[in-house]
């Protein structure tokens, strides 16, 4: 059987073939994935020791270095990406809402990159997306007036 490293290595190495990591992202998942394993290998609970960690250190990142034009950064992790969501949920089991009540982000903070919402922004624009839904509006204002 292989050792533990060497199956996450492996595991890491597929994951890394679908997606970009630096090098310190890689050794990072690494060391993460062998934490886990060896935890399961002992019969304990995964991640319930790491979830305590991360919540007792400050954040990885300055709010104002989280918050970029191209991307956000985690600041619990430090890993850079558009949109935050989908990472808090299935990497730190946090809704947004506990995420921005633990590092003290205002509710008008998008969790998305500048870029990436203007993008999205414009492609709702191009498709007519504000203008159907103004038409849909008036149309079921019309509708309840009658």
């Amino acid at each position: 059987m292989a050792t533990l490293l060497e199956m996450a290595a492996e595991i890491v190495a597929a994951h890394a073939s679908t997606t970009p990591m630096s090098k310190e992202e890689l050794i990072q998942e690494i060391s993460d994935l062998h934490k886990a394993l060896s935890c399961l290998e002992k019969g304990e609970e995964v991640g319930s020791e790491a979830v305590a960690e991360e919540a007792s250190t400050g954040p990885v990142v300055t709010r104002k270095k989280a918050f970029g034009k191209d991307k956000i950064v985690c600041m619990i992790c430090g890993k850079a990406m558009k949109t935050l969501a989908r990472h808090l949920k299935s990497a730190h089991g946090l809704t947004a809402s506990e995420y921005r009540k633990q590092f003290d982000i205002p509710r008008t903070q998008p969790l998305a990159a500048r870029a990436y919402s203007e993008s999205r922004r414009q492609m709702a624009v191009d498709r007519g997306l504000g203008e159907n839904l103004a038409k849909a509006r008036a149309a079921r204002l019309k509708a309840k007036k009658k």
